[in-house]
């Protein structure tokens, strides 16, 4: 069937405003990214359609930032482990159960990240959507954004595409490859809960020890290398399948199950991760609305069976769902350079690396925990979309095969690519050459002095 189309008026569009470096989307990426470039000097401006800067940890609630961490895993540093460093001095985070990281507070990180982007002088510009590349026939020069304010430009020598979906990049015309939807990492819905009685929770726990092993239940078959088998996971799964036996919940909902996050002396529960939507299409806003709508009911089911059937949660209460549902996988640039299953899981090397990250993969039905010291190292050339110049990219739709993504999506590594895409792009302007151009040492340099470690 032909959809209607209708034709809109000429318009002019006043640019109202102008800046060296624009980041596109402030999650852990953009928000590395806008950081990175600006202590390089240039001037920098980031661009997010929320009310806040964080995008996952402050949005959606994923508050474990690195909870995959152990005491022989091996960190890139810089950034990334700065919005550990940040939240720690500001109150903002705790000690995270399964690992040796800390957890960050979703509520609290709104004012780290709002810090970090004034110490480093870069101009905010919240409320805003992008819509639309500004193209000077292969190369952006800007972006067209929506807000209360109307229809507006913003014109930049170089952006860097942090929106998670690869908007710009794919609106520019440069290549992109999309995951079909049955084949999408399910989406899910984030939330909270208050009136936990956190010493009875915690005998419950200890008295039926969840650990990553007992992930492989149900509906979830969970390849893992065997290492971390018998390691603690602050998993939940049995409540979920007695309520479903009982006709608490529907028997359709065996997907839910997951983790905890941290449970606090006041009672609340935080990062409760246990609805997961497999079908979501995070570049679709009719699927997200409906997937939306389905999350928060499934999450007052799960609620319901904690209720009924875990030691602690007999008062438990709904809390907070984040702001937006999660999306975890939809489209990738096809990048100079694409990152490959082989890579991920055997320690890929590069020349050109703007950082590392460790062997940590999870998706598509394989979790593996880097307890061993192994890890891999992050291209440069995987950063870098085709057809287009002044345009990089940060963050989970960098290029990848389906496992790659499943280690590369995750914040952490997410905030190494930020780092390396916002320093790429501050060489670029003070080089005077297109991205593809850059003195790629002179990036590695500058990582180098801004503490992270490449190889």
């Amino acid at each position: 069937m032909t959809q209607r189309q209708i034709t809109e008026p000429a318009r002019e569009t006043p640019v109202i405003h102008e800046t060296d470096v624009l980041v596109v989307g402030s999650g852990p990426g953009g928000l590395a990214a806008a950081i990175a470039a600006a202590r390089c000097g240039v001037q920098v401006t980031l661009l997010e359609r929320f009310g806040c800067f964080g995008g996952n940890i402050t949005v959606v609630g994923v508050e474990g930032f690195a909870w995959y961490r152990h005491e022989a895993t091996v960190e890139a540093g810089g950034i990334g482990w700065e919005f550990e460093k940040r939240a720690k001095e500001m109150g903002a985070a705790v000690p995270e159960s399964q690992s040796l990281s800390y957890e960050l507070d979703s509520e609290g990180f709104k004012l780290v990240a709002d810090k970090l982007v004034e110490e480093a002088g870069i101009h905010p510009m919240l409320h805003r959507q992008f819509v639309a590349p500004i193209m000077e026939v292969n190369k952006i020069a800007g972006v067209i954004v929506e807000s209360k304010a109307g229809r507006e430009a913003i014109i930049a020598k170089r952006i860097v595409d942090a929106t998670g979906d690869a908007d710009v990049a794919h609106r520019a015309g440069a290549p992109t490859i999309k995951t079909p939807v049955e084949q999408m990492q399910a989406a899910s819905v984030m939330f909270h809960v208050a009136g936990v009685d956190k010493a009875a929770f915690m005998a419950g726990v200890r008295a039926d020890p969840q650990t990553y092993k007992d992930w492989s239940t149900g509906e979830w078959q969970v390849e893992s290398d065997g290492k971390s088998d018998d390691m603690f996971s602050p998993f939940l799964a049995k409540p979920f399948e007695r309520a479903i036996k009982d006709g608490i919940i529907p028997a359709r909902l065996n997907t839910i199950g997951g983790t905890w996050g941290a449970v606090h002396d006041s009672g609340e529960m935080t990062y409760m991760n246990l609805v997961h939507l497999a079908g979501c299409d995070g570049t679709d806003p009719d699927s997200m609305t409906t997937f939306e709508i389905e999350g928060r009911k499934q999450a007052m089911h799960a609620i319901e069976a904690l209720r009924s059937y875990t030691p602690g949660c007999d008062g438990i209460r709904l809390r907070n769902f984040g702001m937006s549902i999660g999306i975890r996988d939809t489209r990738k640039i096809d990048a100079a350079y694409n990152m490959t299953e082989n890579g991920v899981r055997n320690e890929a090397r590069f020349d050109d690396s703007i950082g590392i990250y460790p062997e940590f993969i999870d998706g598509y039905g394989i979790l593996i925990i880097p307890t061993t010291g192994r890890y891999m190292q992050i291209p440069y050339s995987s950063l870098l979309p085709k057809n287009i110049e002044n345009l990089i990219i940060a963050g989970r739709a960098i290029g990848g095969d389906q496992i790659a993504h499943a280690a590369t999506r995750n914040m952490a590594c997410c905030a190494v690519t930020g780092q390396g895409a916002g320093v790429a792009a501050a060489k670029s302007i003070q080089q005077n050459c297109s991205f593809y151009d850059v003195n790629i040492s002179s990036v590695q340099e500058t990582l180098r002095a801004q503490g992270v470690r490449l190889d």
